[in-house]
């Protein structure tokens, strides 16, 4: 069962929070719940499970011809240790990119084996040199969300600055609904530590409103692995 299918909680979840929630006094409807207890809630349904990842789904009301939403954060504490990192470059860029630990690098012979689907990666970087041959393949990255831009900074000189960036950050994309899905933490982490994780994302996406931010974000869930998804009241 996929992530957003959970936000509309089964009768059977409903009533196992119901009653989690009486008795630690939370409140009783979980759509309306304090981040305190979205988190407490999700962690009762998670024992003995610390590595499941708490997911935060954010539904974003943008004014209309806005740009697309989405972004890139570090947060307090990386929940991800496996990110693999992509980077077009040759030469002199290329050396200092694999002495900044990108997981693959090259140039044109890079370039072809991604249009063959030789290669799995989360990020990928390019130098600004690269980047008419990467264009190449922009039909293949950008629906992706891969496709490195200037926008993004994700084509840039400083390769071993992005690199790093690129290993500790976390990337969010708005769908066609506008809302934001993805992961912020380990169910393990402590309260404070998902909750300023949780606060690094959504100021990087409230940094996305061009008009009032007050009203830019409708509303926000927490879900994770088992458990139900909460709506956040305070988020």
């Amino acid at each position: 069962m996929s992530s957003l299918s959970r936000l509309s909680v089964p009768v059977s979840r409903l009533a196992a929070v119901r009653t989690y929630a009486t008795k630690r006094n939370v409140a009783p409807h979980p759509n309306s719940v304090p981040l305190q207890k979205a988190i407490a809630i999700l962690k009762a349904y998670e024992v003995g499970q610390p590595s499941q990842t708490v997911e935060l789904h954010v539904h974003c009301a943008p004014e209309k011809g806005q740009p697309p939403i989405r972004g890139s954060c570090i947060l307090p504490r990386a929940f991800k240790s496996d990110i693999s990192v992509l980077v077009f470059a040759e030469g002199e860029k290329a050396k200092e990119a694999r002495e900044a630990g990108a997981d693959f690098v090259g140039g044109e012979e890079l370039v072809n084996k991604v249009r063959d689907g030789e290669v799995k990666f989360d990020k990928c970087l390019s130098t600004p040199g690269m980047l008419p041959k990467v264009a190449k393949i922009a039909r293949l990255l950008g629906p992706k969300g891969l496709m490195p831009t200037v926008n993004k900074g994700t084509v840039t000189s400083e390769v071993a600055e992005a690199i790093r960036f690129s290993k500790n950050s976390q990337d969010f994309r708005a769908d066609k609904k506008h809302m934001v899905n993805t992961g912020v933490a380990k169910i393990g982490f402590s309260e404070e530590e998902i909750k300023a994780n949780i606060a690094t994302i959504m100021e990087s996406i409230r940094a996305n409103a061009k008009g009032n931010k007050t009203k830019f974000i409708s509303r926000v869930y927490l879900s994770s692995t088992r458990g139900p998804g909460v709506q956040v009241a305070d988020a």
